[in-house]
């Protein structure tokens, strides 16, 4: 079994979500000025993004999201573990996915993306909202810190299965 639990790793980044929410609706400004916003951009090649230097009814709604999508968290986690390990073992691997979606979509189809340097192709206004170093970000964390859940949920799913087969069996011996 690892350091960290799968239940604590969840814990907080629901806490995470929570507080990104906080800050997307207070001070915006203060997500996009973060260094390792700037470095991992800078490292990418992601352009910056003006539209987080103010308040906006789109950030207003992210963070709405995101605080939903943290406690809602939060309270699947405090399931019985039983109930709690079946509903992460799925949960995992999906929203990992979607982050490596999110996270290739962002940097692959970007202004400074490796992809695209022919001079006949012309970039789509679709979807330039998360072609920035801010969303680079959040999906390329996210994504390593669902990755970490579904490596630590593989490894606490044997341990959870002798658990119950050892309740089982006692609960049997006392019949």
């Amino acid at each position: 079994m690892g350091i960290i639990s799968g239940a604590t790793i969840i814990t907080s980044l629901s806490l995470f979500h929570i507080t990104i929410a906080f800050f997307f609706l207070t001070s915006p400004h203060t997500m996009a000025d973060q260094t390792l916003v700037w470095l991992i951009g800078s490292a990418m090649g992601m352009p910056g993004d003006r539209s987080f230097e103010t308040k906006s009814a789109p950030l207003a709604l992210l963070s709405a999201v995101l605080f939903v999508m943290g406690v809602s968290d939060l309270v699947a986690i405090s399931l019985p573990e039983e109930i709690s390990s079946h509903h992460w073992g799925s949960q995992a691997p999906v929203r990992l996915i979607v982050f490596f979606i999110i996270c290739v979509y962002s940097h692959g189809f970007s202004d400074s993306s490796p992809l695209y340097t022919n001079s006949t192709y012309t970039p789509s206004s679709w979807g330039e909202g998360l072609k920035n170093n801010v969303v680079f970000t959040w999906a390329f964390l996210e994504m390593l810190t669902w990755f970490w859940v579904f490596l630590t949920l593989r490894e606490e799913r044997r341990e959870l299965a002798l658990r119950v087969q050892m309740k089982r069996a006692s609960e049997e011996n006392r019949l």
